[in-house]
Formats: C-alpha cells, structure tokens, sequence
C-alpha cells in the first residue's frame, strides 16, 4: 500500500452492527477486513451499534480496540428500524466530527445520507449488497424507500463495489460502469479435521448431515426445502441454522410445521469453529436464495467443498456453476435431494469442483488486498478532488456472462 497523504491513512467503516461478527454476512466480512487493514498501516474505525451504554460513556458514544482495529460504540437502544437509522445518523455525524481518508459504507439501505459525508469533502466507497427492494418481505413503502436509497447511493458515492458481475449489471443503470468494481465475497479452504465434539453438540454425526445456513425468508425458499426434504424418510439430519420465532412470524411458524422428525433446528450460530464443522462433515449444502449476488454461505460451503444443491438463477448459477444441482420448485429440491442422497461420487465430483472454484475466484487473500487497492486509490482522489475514471474492471478476470 502507498498514500501520499500520510503514514497511517484513515479508514471508518459503517453499516454494520459491529465486531467481531455476532449477526450476519456484512459483519462477518468486516471483522475479516478491518484487522487485514489495520495490519497493512491503515487507521481503521469500525462503528458499533449499541442497545445501551456504559454509565462512563459520553454522549451514547465510547470507544474500545479490538485486534488493532478502533471500535466507536453508539448506544441507540432497542434494535428496531427507527434504531437502525438513527445509528446510521450518528455515524455519519461522528465521522463529519472526526474526518477520515475514506468511508466504505457496507450496504445502501440508508444512503441518502451520505450527502451529509459529500459535502464534508469525505469520499465514500458503498459495497452496495443484492437488490434489496425486490424483496418479498418488504411492503411497498420499505421498498420505495430502499429503491430511492439505492440510487442515491450510485449518485453520491465516489465508487461502488459489487458483489456479484450481475450485480454491477444491474448498479450500470444507474452509474458508469468505470465507477463500479467487482469484487466478491471470499471463502476460506476448510481442511478434514475430527470435529466429534462440536457435531455431538448439534445431535448429528460425520457425514451424516446436510445444512441450510439462511435467513427465515420466503425469498430463500426455506419452506420449499424443508418440505421437499420431509416427503420421506432420509436416514440423514438436515440441520437448519437461523433463528425461528414461531410465535411471532407467521413464515417461521409454517417451516418448524412442514418439518419432518430428521429436520433439526440449531438456531443461530455464530461461533466459527462451530460452523466450520458442521461445514466440512455435511453430505452437502442446500442454498435457496432467489435473489441476491455473492452470498457468503454459499461461498463458504464451497470452500469446505460441499457439493450444493441450489435455487436456479443467474445469481446462483455464476457463483457455483458446475458444483450444484438447481431447482427451481419443491419438486426439483426433492428430486436433488434424491439425486444426491444415492450417489456418493457425484458427490464428492461436485464438492471437488466447489473448492477448485472457491480458490480460484473466491480467495480471501486476492479479496482483501483488492478493497486495500480500491480505498487507497479513493482515498488518494478523494484529498485532491480526483474524479475516479479508472476505466477498467475487476481488480483480477473474473469469468462472467452477463448477457
């Protein structure tokens, strides 16, 4: 890394309820990247969102360390929408009072906002997720409202990062695409290890689970799996990691019911050594997201070289390819259940061709270092009011089809 501005340069990290990872993909990723940086020479700034806070702390605000990263905590109380926002207006308000280099917004669902950061002078590089307003569980207003953040977040960001060439695809509408870089989610190569402890934890044993690791949606074909796995007896556990409120969510109460003796719901679990042996002990990995770009559990299956069994669409078809079997039905599901179930090698050809994929195109190593490039650049333009024109695509060749 080389910044004419300074030694350490600045890096403030938003969008994320904070590190280490308690909750989902974003925060995950960054509490991978923050320390990578952090080790590289930046001055990095995670913000934290907070239900309460400390009786020392000032304002609602304090600050901690966390594997050489800064942690700035904002209490804003109970985890609701309104919460949510009025977190990300603190951040914004914070960063405006103590300026960085750069801002890398992870999401886009409040990124009106960021015109508070544009007139500070402070460049902001949003990685801009899945097309969020497509999703089922939004009313019209919450998708309205989303709909106009993401164009707000093409207009007012210096740079943005997608997921997912399908991704940018759609972002191209709405921004050049030398404003746009692709850079997706990474996936560690898990190796055997004797997990028998952990699985015993879980009631299930080596080879003798599959797992569906998503959110309770309707969009993640959660209902169709489950019931396409309980048509009959399986002789295997299908382990369900999420967290269901069967009492309050009508969806989550419909899955528990359609499930079969051999579904086990885990809740969630965020603990990784957990999930990582469950990964690599699983017969294979179900993943139905319909919508959406680069998931990270889909990547992560890959990486511990799980064949897959996935929800058929462009986004889904691009990350695995030839590693998966597709449905796109109950039907389908239960037919690759089968499929899979009664034939061990095609199996173990599949997880195969997962791990190669997932190490040629889904490295962290490359991954990481491609965001330290990016910011450094922005950050670079950002003090001499550079426009950014880069006019290339992503940081290494990625095979996409697009078309």
């Amino acid at each position: 890394m080389s910044l004419y501005l300074r030694t350490r340069p600045r890096l403030a990290i938003m969008g994320t309820r904070g590190v280490p990872a308690a909750h989902g993909g974003f925060e995950t990723f960054a509490a991978r990247l923050a320390p990578y940086l952090a080790s590289n020479g930046w001055d990095v700034s995670v913000y934290c969102q907070e239900d309460d806070s400390p009786p020392d702390a000032r304002g609602g605000r304090w600050q901690s360390t966390w594997e050489g990263v800064r942690r700035i905590h904002i209490a804003v109380g109970a985890d609701t929408p309104v919460s949510s926002i009025r977190y990300d207006l603190a951040c914004i308000a914070d960063v405006v009072k103590h300026p960085v280099d750069v801002v890398l917004l992870l999401g886009y669902n409040t990124a009106v906002f960021v015109a508070r950061l544009r007139v500070a002078g402070i460049p902001v590089v949003i990685n801009m997720d899945g097309i969020e307003w497509t999703r089922q569980k939004w009313g019209l207003l919450a998708k309205a409202w989303l709909n106009v953040n993401e164009l707000a977040g093409c207009v007012l960001a210096r740079h943005l990062i997608a997921d997912h060439p399908h991704i940018e695809r759609h972002l191209s509408r709405r921004a050049r695409r030398e404003k746009i870089t692709v850079i997706p989610y990474g996936a560690d190569l898990l190796e055997p290890q004797n997990d028998d402890d952990i699985l015993r934890r879980f009631g299930v044993a080596r080879g003798q689970l599959i797992t569906l690791i998503a959110r309770p949606e309707p969009e993640n074909s959660i209902l169709e799996i489950v019931r396409a796995f309980s048509r009959k007896a399986r002789g295997v556990k299908l382990l369900v990691l999420g967290r269901y409120n069967t009492e309050l969510v009508r969806y989550h109460a419909a899955v528990v019911a359609a499930a079969g003796d051999e579904v086990v719901f885990a809740g969630p679990v965020y603990e990784k050594s957990a999930v990582r042996a469950l990964r690599r002990h699983s017969l294979f990995y179900i993943h139905g997201h319909q919508v959406g770009g680069c998931n990270p559990s889909l990547v992560e299956a890959m990486g511990a070289g799980n064949a897959v069994i996935a929800h058929d669409n462009h986004f889904n078809r691009w990350v695995v390819q030839d590693g998966a079997l597709y449905f796109d039905d109950e039907s389908a599901c239960a037919a690759a259940i089968e499929q899979l179930l009664g034939d061990a090698e095609q199996c173990r050809q599949r997880g195969a061709l997962n791990r190669m994929r997932a190490r040629a195109v889904f490295d962290w190593s490359d991954i990481l270092q491609s965001y330290d490039d990016l910011l450094v650049q922005v950050a670079s333009e950002g003090a001499t009011e550079v426009e950014s024109d880069w006019g290339r695509r992503p940081y290494w060749q990625l095979d996409v089809d697009t078309s």
